[in-house]
């Protein structure tokens, strides 16, 4: 028997319509896909009349994480062995950026699967397309830790010699500004709010005035942030 393929496919990071024709038809004709949260994702799959069953990547209440073990790679690798084709989404953007994506990709490899990449939507490059700065060379830092090693992450973010790039959550992305401002980064932000959404927004300037624009519309800390540090 012939073993499957696995397909990393990309997804919307907000706006539904940024998806490509070829996601939709390997959505439609894979055996499954594989999910980082099935309610997120069938809203997708409902929105593009497709009934393709979903299965949860990992367990929601474990904390996501990049390097952590996910019981389910070895119950995904005997299936694309029996012959089904599987594709691996997660809740919005490109899979195996910040999130255990890799992990499964790996244990593909070390098996011979062939994986195949359907690629699209990331947050990543959809603030740099915008960024209007050199990035040629840039970075990318994904997520800064929630305690230990928080400092040290963001001297390192103002020493690089090249642009940073990093995700923040809404919940400590103000934090993360009063550190920077704290450790005397004289450098300047870009940052990406709420991409591709009804409420998109990019915010540049130096960490005092990004700090002061957020401190002075509090409602606006919502949803998912891209930053550039350059």
């Amino acid at each position: 028997m012939d073993t499957g393929s696995l397909y990393i496919v990309a997804t919307p990071i907000g706006n539904l319509e940024d998806i490509t024709f070829r996601a939709i038809k390997v959505l439609s004709e894979v055996d499954m896909v594989v999910c980082e949260d099935t309610r997120v994702t069938k809203k997708l799959l409902e929105h593009y009349n497709i009934v393709t069953p979903t299965a949860s990547f990992y367990n929601l209440q474990r904390k996501v994480s990049a390097t952590k073990p996910v019981p389910k790679i070895g119950y995904l690798i005997a299936n694309l062995k029996q012959g089904k084709n599987i594709a691996l989404v997660t809740d919005a953007g490109t899979p195996g950026i910040s999130d255990p994506g890799n992990q499964l990709v790996e244990a593909a490899v070390t098996e011979q699967i062939s994986v195949i990449p359907v690629p699209g939507a990331s947050a990543l490059t959809a603030l740099a397309s915008v960024s209007g700065i050199d990035l040629s060379k840039f970075v990318f830092l994904g997520f800064p830790p929630h305690k230990k090693g928080r400092e040290t992450f963001f001297k390192e973010v103002i020493e690089f010699g090249l642009p940073v790039i990093y995700y923040e959550s809404p919940y400590r992305v103000i934090k993360n500004l009063e550190l920077l401002q704290k450790l005397g980064m004289e450098k300047r932000i870009i940052l990406g709010r709420e991409l591709t959404k009804m409420f998109e927004e990019t915010v540049r300037g130096t960490v005092a005035e990004v700090l002061d624009y957020f401190q002075k519309n509090p409602g606006k800390v919502k949803g998912e942030f891209v930053i550039i540090v350059y």
